[in-house]
Parts: structure tokens; C-alpha cells; sequence
């Protein structure tokens, strides 16, 4: 892959007046603004506890009654591809769940999305989270095994070529098996992995057509974690090269460095850092507020926190911390911290806007024309 490439996320947060009235104002936007590509995510809920969701810590909360009200991605992406015809971006999820989707399904509603978008499908996939899996009933104490065979049993149905598959597997089985929806024009989805650990980094070697980890480490841990998904996919016989070292991360943006100080004073904002698990605390010479050990955004369960609880958890939590985990700034700024990830070998960057979840509705609104600049600009990197 030649150029850098950009790719807009969308929450897809039921809104009003109608379900999709948020979701078609993104798109559109990421349309007029050229992006190479147009993101959803796969969550039942908020990754933030909901007795937060309020005016006084979010302005977003004036104008969207729920934070957790998620609107389901493969059928979103379906509703979108309707409309996809002229801007032709390419589709994908950021990343759906291995947990609680059976891998046959997500085979089928992947390869369905890439027929209806004549090749413009990206499976983005990860293990999931315990808040996504474990509350309803989804059993949560190996997720990277099942992630294994969740990617390995879809290959295994894509190569199938309409063959019954009989496959091994302590998770997914798969016993005379049928999958005959054809490739397009002979090409699968490609497979983007959100990894981190070593055993992840791996699969994505074995496995994978894209890195695709969210922006919770530091720029020279992606260079490391890549070479390592580098070294694993040679050890496999693959062409390193082929993999896209892609990047999710959130960006806050504003008219001034005074409203993006402000922002990242929000409530919401530094809920939004415990999802960095405690090695990155520790690095900025703090404990994390949930304990040592603590993994990170794949365990967090803050659904039933009461507004106290919450509040004492991100007591503590800087703005500097909260600014290492996003690209924070005015447009300038955001660029000069996206030509670090590039140097450490980031060639395609899906951001998402977080400016709205500050306290002001106003400055977050207004940080709009901010952030599509950041977003042409990005594009010539």
C-alpha cells in the first residue's frame, strides 16, 4: 500500500430525530471529506459508566439522551452501503466481537457486506470486551483462545470454496459445515486485528490483512508490536509487507488551546483514559485507579459504578495522560503528533472525533470545522 490513508468512525449512538440522524451526518461528511474509508463499531454499550452521562459533565448529554444506546454495526453497515454508491468508501467495523458472535455469522455478514459493496468490505475483529460479554451471559476467561479459533474457523469457511468443512475446536466445532456465498470477483474481505499482547500479535502474523490496534501505548510500542506481527507472518510463510499497519485513535480538537485545555478537563474525557491498562499508568508515575494488574478496556465493567464511584476513579487522572492516549490539539498539533505514528510505520489512521463529550456543547459543536481540517490535512502526510 502506496500514501498515507484515513478513515472516519461514527459511534453509531441511537439519536434523534430519527435512529440514524447522527450516523448519516458523519457519513456524509466523511464523503464531502474524502476519506478512504468509513468506520462503525461493534459495542452493546458505553465503555464509561452511564451515571456520568449528564450536562454538567458531558454537553453531548443535552443532545443525546443515551450514551449506551448502540445501534447494531453489520446492520448499520447494511444501511449505509444503500447510500454508498456515490462516495464508494470502504465499509468496516472497528472492531466487531469474537465473544458473542459465532464466527460462521460474522463469515456471512462480512463476505454479504462485501458483495453488496462490490469489494469495499473490512472485517475489523477483536476479542471483545468483558462489558460486551459477560453481563449477558458469554463465558469470559479465555478470549484469546476463542478469538483464535474465530478467525481461523472464517478463513476455513471463505477457503471452503462450498465444500462441507469438518474442523477441531474447543470453541467452534465445525461438523459438515456449509458456507457457499461466493468471494467477490475472487477477493475475501480483508481481516484488520485489533492486538496487543503477544499471542495476538501473532495470530495477526498468521492470520491478518491489517494491524489494527487502538491508540492506548506509545508511539515506539506500535514500531515494536509491528515488527513483531512482521516477524510472526515470515515464520508463516506470508509477505510481511502485505499486512496494513493501520491505527484506531480518538482526536480532540477546538478554535483555541484554551478550549482543547478545557476539553480535556472533562468528566467523560478521563473516563475515557481508563481503558489504559495499568503499565501505561505507571509510566506517567501514577497507580491505576482500578488496581494493579488491571488489563485495561478488555475488562472494564463500569455499568453499575454510582456517580461517586465514578467520579473517585478518575480523581487522579491528568490531562497529560489523557492527551498521550488521543491526537490532542489544534489542527497543527494533531498533525505533528500523527507524523509520530507514521514514523513508527503507521500507514492508515481511522480517527475518531471525541470533541463532544467535553462539558461544553458549544465548543465541542464548534470544534467541528477544526477537525475536518485535521482531516485533509491528514491525507497529505
Amino acid at each position: 500500500m502506496s500514501g498515507f490513508r484515513v478513515g472516519m468512525m461514527d459511534a453509531v449512538i441511537a439519536g434523534r430525530p430519527s435512529a440514524d440522524t447522527l450516523t448519516r451526518v458523519t457519513y456524509f461528511s466523511a464523503v464531502a471529506s474524502r476519506v478512504d474509508s468509513f468506520w462503525v463499531p461493534d459495542h452493546l454499550n458505553a465503555l464509561f459508566p452511564r451515571t456520568l452521562w449528564q450536562p454538567k459533565y458531558c454537553g453531548g448529554a443535552k443532545i443525546l439522551p443515551s450514551a449506551d444506546a448502540y445501534l447494531e454495526p453489520w446492520t448499520m453497515l447494511g444501511h449505509i452501503a444503500a447510500r454508498n454508491r456515490i462516495g464508494r468508501l470502504r465499509l468496516g467495523t472497528s472492531v466487531t466481537d469474537t465473544g458473542r458472535r459465532n464466527p460462521a455469522v460474522t463469515a456471512q455478514a462480512a463476505a454479504t457486506l462485501h458483495l453488496l459493496t462490490r469489494g469495499r468490505a473490512i472485517l475489523g475483529i477483536g476479542t471483545g470486551e468483558r462489558e460486551g460479554n459477560e453481563p449477558y451471559g458469554v463465558e469470559w476467561s479465555k478470549p484469546v483462545a476463542r478469538f483464535e479459533e474465530a478467525v481461523a474457523t472464517i478463513r476455513a469457511l471463505w477457503n471452503s470454496k462450498g465444500e462441507l468443512v469438518n474442523r477441531d475446536s474447543p470453541y467452534f466445532p465445525l461438523r459438515n459445515a456449509l458456507f457457499d456465498l461466493p468471494p467477490y470477483r475472487g477477493k475475501w474481505p480483508p481481516i484488520w486485528i485489533a492486538a496487543h499482547g503477544p499471542r495476538m500479535l501473532r495470530t495477526v502474523g498468521r492470520y491478518g490483512d491489517g494491524f489494527f490496534p487502538a491508540s492506548l501505548q506509545a508511539p515506539q510500542e506500535y514500531a515494536n508490536r509491528l515488527e513483531a506481527v512482521r516477524a510472526a507472518a515470515s515464520d508463516a510463510g506470508r509477505d510481511p509487507k502485505s499486512i496494513v499497519p493501520a491505527l484506531w485513535i480518538p482526536v480532540v480538537t477546538g478554535r483555541s488551546t484554551t478550549e482543547i485545555d478545557e476539553a480535556l478537563e472533562s468528566e467523560i474525557m478521563k473516563c475515557w483514559a481508563l481503558n489504559a491498562n495499568d503499565e501505561f499508568f505507571a509510566r506517567h508515575g501514577m497507580q491505576h485507579p482500578l488496581g494493579v494488574g488491571f488489563t485495561g478496556g478488555q475488562d472494564l465493567l463500569p455499568h453499575d459504578w454510582d456517580e461517586q464511584t465514578a467520579l473517585s476513579h478518575i480523581k487522579g487522572i491528568t490531562p497529560q495522560l489523557v492527551r498521550d492516549t488521543m491526537l490532542v490539539g489544534t489542527p497543527g498539533q494533531v498533525l505533528e503528533q500523527a507524523a509520530v505514528w507514521r514514523d513508527c510505520g503507521v500507514r492508515y489512521l481511522v480517527v475518531a472525533h471525541v470533541s463532544i463529550l467535553q462539558r461544553s456543547l458549544r465548543n465541542g459543536l464548534a470544534s467541528q470545522r477544526p477537525f475536518f481540517k485535521i482531516i485533509r490535512e491528514l491525507k497529505r502526510l
